[in-house]
């Protein structure tokens, strides 16, 4: 056996985390840029918590709250002048990951101010200042991983910043999730699902790696019976975000698969959010192994007996109606065919007719 591990981000876990932690805030330096959106974290108390915390323990703050969903580079690059402007030590990310993979990608840009929203891909590793992640949706898992997801506006898509960014802190509190509303609860709860579904049915998955697979369906199949019943009581939140950790620690060790990449140009022409975005997909793609022995093994975790009763499930939590054409749909799956990062991560063989497939069958045949 021989496998890869990283995981550099120190996890906090619980009620009140981030006060009950705050000294570790003086090991960053002495000013912060929190970034945020513009109302949520101000809601939920996340926001409160932080600059209490911050406070008390003398270190000074500026705030940066117009990250939009799905954060586009020239807002990556406002928030970074705003910080190179009052010379920030560290970046606070508060928020779902938006404002959480905004953070990391204005963290690179404020460590190496060359960079910009027109040569950052082409830039070569470079490194960051550090990076503390507060999530307030349990979806993402953008708080334990290296990943900083942008968009492109140039390009017509969203795609991976290409830097390695893992949060130096993670303060998970449940709390903050408490009030969300039913439609985002059910959008980040599938995107977690299929982070762990597409991490573990992934060609860089591991031993370690499945550990976090198969305990992220574990705690799902209790997550999708109060999904569907709408019971979100405080055990609910607390392990739908324990899963989304977990499927966070997964793809930091595997990336995501088709139905991520296969998911952006959803998101970004036809406004879907980027979970359902992923879930939509998620069943037809699941058809197309010829190899179902992990297939089988997650809807064994899942309590389930076959495939055709997690579609059930996805077709009680998710019903789109897309205006899509097949013209689309082909351009779209030429990108895929093309997104070479996407395909190798894929375990089985795909070609552009399966692309089409999913699509298809996904978004035209419901």
């Amino acid at each position: 056996m021989e496998f890869k591990f990283s995981m550099t981000t120190e996890v906090h876990f619980g009620e009140g985390v981030i006060l009950k932690n705050k000294d570790l805030f003086r090991s960053l330096g002495s000013k912060a840029l929190i970034v945020t959106g513009r109302r949520s974290a101000k809601i939920n108390g996340s926001y409160d918590d932080v600059k209490k915390a911050l406070d008390e323990v003398n270190i000074d703050y500026v705030l940066f709250d117009e990250v939009e969903e799905n954060p586009s580079l020239e807002t990556i690059e406002k928030g970074s002048d705003i910080g190179k402007k009052h010379n920030v030590d560290f970046v606070i990310g508060i928020g779902g990951g938006s404002p959480m993979d905004a953070a990391k990608a204005i963290a690179v840009f404020i460590k190496n101010p060359e960079i910009n929203k027109d040569n950052i891909f082409g830039s070569g590793k470079l490194e960051s200042i550090p990076v503390v992640a507060v999530p307030t949706t349990s979806g993402t898992g953008s708080e334990v991983t290296q990943h900083s997801i942008v968009t492109v506006n140039k390009e017509k898509t969203k795609k991976n910043l290409g830097q390695r960014v893992f949060p130096k802190y993670a303060f998970i509190d449940c709390r903050y999730t408490n009030d969300l509303p039913y439609d985002i609860t059910v959008n980040t709860a599938i995107d977690a699902f299929t982070h762990l579904v597409e991490g573990y049915l992934n060609t860089n998955s591991t031993f370690m790696s499945d550990i976090y697979g198969e305990k992220g369906f574990e705690l799902f199949k209790y997550c999708f019976e109060k999904l569907l019943n709408k019971d979100f009581s405080p055990e609910f939140r607390e392990r739908v975000m324990l899963a989304s950790v977990m499927g966070g620690m997964q793809i930091a060790q595997t990336g995501t698969s088709l139905p991520h990449g296969m998911g952006y140009p959803l998101t970004y022409f036809k406004g879907l959010h980027h979970g359902l975005a992923n879930g939509v997909l998620t069943i037809e793609y699941l058809k197309t192994f010829k190899n179902r022995t992990k297939i089988n093994r997650m809807l064994n975790i899942l309590g389930l007996s076959d495939l055709g009763e997690l579609e059930k499930i996805f077709n009680s939590l998710i019903n789109i109606k897309l205006d899509i054409t097949m013209d689309e749909i082909n351009e779209y799956s030429r990108s895929i065919i093309a997104n070479k990062g996407k395909l190798k991560n894929h375990p089985e063989e795909v070609e552009f007719e399966d692309i089409v497939r999913i699509y298809s069958k996904s978004l035209l045949e419901k």
